[in-house]
């Protein structure tokens, strides 16, 4: 294993907590021609390099994203142990958004302009990256987003190291439609009401009817961000799974799950009558729920905490590690997932872009980026896309088990490579 050690406490006594004091103010800078050459400036400039650490610390969305700020602070921990990056050590500086999608374009400004990062980590759910989009590509920063989205995307100031709808969502469905996954015939699309549900559920709207399921045989609904009360919508699932093998797809995000989750068991659907398949859930959401009732419902990710090989080992080892050294709630049973592998694989990879490159200038650990490849805890060797700005990533289908870990039922051999634009829906 790496050899473990705090970074220094100036530079994470605050951010452990997600509160770094940023210089900023409290509105969007202006843009002017000085804005954006200052912001275009190099980071490295100092004693030390500055990275953003953008994800939602409160709100509907931290369940999820706090995790990834920890697993983005441990991975920065590591590598400045080890000698930093271009012999400098890495600053992170710490947002928290607040589960607000206007803010993240807001902090995104200060962290460039003002705090003048290198890179930014961050983002869950699709507005919040979609919010950040056309900053990142006015002022010419950089964005590593390290969670599964609906595709209809490729931006030059943006890395993508989760799952595009080619490496999740479609796999997950030919899997319900398998004799090995329970020859479903009626699907009941469910989400959170934004941009990521919406398009991934137009998209298997049209690969479920290229299949030959009838518009009557596929129920769609969408509830708001933070909505609590499925009882109406969970009756109304049993209803229309009545006569036909059917399986859920959900895409609720955020704190929802456990509502969602918690009601599937009150009303005693099991895996074995009505599975669910999520695209959002992972073992941090199931940290907060009895998983009894679940067992033998799905989930569809490129990694699960428990595959077994050495780099898994050494990679949650080390998150154990830094949850107990940090005191991070729950460390007693902290566990990994999918969005944090990715930030961790993202991070690596910009570590070894910045290396090749000899700077951290955008403009050249773009070029860099291009091929790099990392040896991942999911087992695999995962590569950047030399055109698209996607990693090449295997699909894993997990069962939920008591303990809230999954079994891996269903994997492919190697990886995939992404496919932003689906052929499902007009370009």
């Amino acid at each position: 294993m790496l050899q473990h050690k705090k970074m220094p406490k100036k530079l994470l006594a605050a951010a452990i907590m997600g509160t770094l004091v940023l210089s900023g103010c409290s509105k969007p800078a202006e843009k002017t021609a000085e804005t954006q050459t200052e912001a275009k400036a190099p980071a490295s400039s100092g004693d030390t390099i500055k990275v953003g650490i953008l994800h939602s610390l409160s709100g509907t969305m931290a369940i999820s994203e706090t995790s990834l700020k920890d697993t983005a602070l441990m991975t920065i921990n590591e590598i400045n142990a080890n000698g930093g990056v271009l012999g400098k050590k890495l600053e992170p500086v710490v947002v928290d958004p607040a589960s607000d999608w206007p803010l993240f374009a807001e902090k995104t400004r200060q962290l460039i302009t003002q705090d003048k990062v290198a890179v930014i980590f961050g983002c869950w759910t699709s507005v919040s990256r979609k919010s950040v989009l056309p900053v990142v590509e006015e002022l010419n920063g950089l964005l590593f987003y390290p969670v599964q989205y609906e595709g209809q995307e490729q931006s030059k100031n943006i890395f993508y190291t989760g799952a595009a709808p080619n490496q999740q969502a479609l796999p997950a469905v030919e899997y319900l439609m398998s004799e090995e996954g329970g020859k479903a015939e009626r699907f009941v699309l469910l989400g959170t009401d934004y941009v990521y549900p919406r398009t991934t559920n137009k998209i298997l709207r049209a690969f479920l009817k290229s299949k030959g399921v009838a518009d009557a045989d596929i129920m769609e609904e969408y509830t708001p961000f933070g909505h609590s009360n499925y009882q109406t919508i969970v009756g109304n699932v049993k209803k229309f799974a009545a006569g036909k093998k059917t399986a859920v797809i959900s895409t609720i995000n955020g704190d929802s799950n456990v509502p969602f989750y918690r009601e599937l068991g009150n009303q005693g659907i099991k895996a074995a009558d009505i599975p669910v398949m999520a695209f959002s859930v992972g073992e941090e959401e199931l940290r907060g729920i009895d998983t009894k009732p679940l067992v033998g419902h799905l989930a569809s990710w490129n990694y699960f905490m428990s595959v077994k090989n050495p780099v898994n080992t050494e990679f949650t080892n080390k998150m154990k590690q830094y949850a107990v050294e940090y005191k991070l709630p729950n460390a007693d049973k902290f566990v990994t997932n999918d969005p944090m592998e990715a930030t961790y694989v993202g991070i690596h990879m910009w570590k070894q872009a910045v290396e090749k490159a000899g700077t951290t200038d955008v403009d050249k650990v773009r070029e860099a980026m291009a091929g790099q490849e990392f040896k991942a805890p999911s087992g695999y060797t995962l590569q950047m896309d030399a055109t698209n700005h996607h990693l090449h990533k295997p699909v894993m289908i997990g069962q939920i088990r008591a303990d809230g870990q999954f079994d891996v039922v269903h994997k492919t051999p190697k990886t995939i490579a992404a496919e932003p634009w689906s052929p499902y829906i007009p370009k």
